[in-house]
């Protein structure tokens, strides 16, 4: 698939809590920024006690504080997480939140209609989801739910609603049941004009498959160009060139998973977790 040309090259660096970035424009001319500091109020969220040793040991790897400086995230906004799973991101955005914005959990789907595998999968998480929630709120504060489970559950709340719509590594588990579109078009639909789309995603090369886990970056950026969404900005906070992306288990291989086991295990440490696009999508106006 060719590159489209008008987005130049989306180059990020990080460096003590800053992220340089190029913006994407809607001419050839690029213009280069400094992304906002990372503020207090996130910085504390990050460092907090709050969170799990092991959440933060994958700090290293996700950049999470930086991150959410990147996609500019304010703690008095209503931010709606895609699928937040295990709540690696949950344990920073739900506290964020808790005083003056507003935490949502677009979860699993709790009470499938189908027993499979998958479904019972989905089901436990997002029980063992909300009984975290229930069981720490005087830490994450008024938490709201809403189901995403497409394309049967696809709603993400009310119409222009929301600030930001973010997702953490979720678009392949989405394009390999082919709905990833559906939820691009739920995100648009929630999103207030002008609002934030930020998408966290392990970065394919070219033709690879969504079942590898990874997805080609310039397929996603055509993607929410057709449901409404403008490329604002792209960065290289999570990007990893130690990642050579030709296991036979796909992204699984590298750790926090470790699909293979033992065998080779010091070899996929030293690799580390994926590399990931990082990119910050404008709801431009309604569909």
């Amino acid at each position: 698939m060719k590159r489209n040309m008008m987005l130049g090259a989306l180059i990020g660096l990080s460096s003590l809590g800053m992220s340089t970035v190029i913006y994407a424009a809607d001419s050839v001319d690029e213009k280069s920024v400094t992304a906002p500091q990372v503020n207090a109020a996130l910085a504390k969220a990050v460092a907090s006690e709050f969170r799990s040793t092991k959440n933060k040991l994958r700090d290293q790897y996700r950049h999470p504080a930086e991150t959410l400086a990147f996609f500019g995230v304010k703690p008095d906004q209503t931010v709606i997480e895609l699928w937040p799973g295990g709540g690696w991101y949950a344990e920073i955005l739900a506290p964020y939140l808790a005083a003056d914005g507003q935490y949502v959990a677009a979860n699993f789907e709790t009470k499938p209609t189908e027993d499979n595998r998958q479904t019972a999968y989905y089901k436990s998480a997002g029980i063992k989801f909300e009984q975290w929630v229930s069981e720490n709120k005087a830490s994450v504060g008024n938490v709201q739910f809403v189901t995403l489970d497409p394309p049967a559950k696809l709603s993400l709340g009310k119409d222009n609603s929301a600030d930001y719509v973010l997702t953490f590594r979720n678009l392949h588990n989405w394009a390999m049941k082919g709905e990833l579109e559906g939820v691009f078009k739920a995100a648009h639909d929630v999103l207030k004009v002008g609002g934030t789309l930020g998408v966290v995603e392990h970065r394919a090369n070219v033709d690879m498959a969504a079942e590898s886990g990874y997805m080609e970056q310039n397929q996603m950026v055509e993607l929410a160009n057709k449901y409404g969404f403008k490329l604002a900005a792209s960065s290289e906070i999570n990007a990893n060139p130690k990642d050579t992306k030709d296991y036979d288990k796909g992204v699984w291989t590298l750790p926090p998973s470790l699909a293979k086991g033992d065998q080779d295990k010091q070899k996929y440490l030293d690799i580390g977790e994926s590399d990931r696009m990082t990119l910050k999508f404008t709801k431009t106006a309604a569909q």
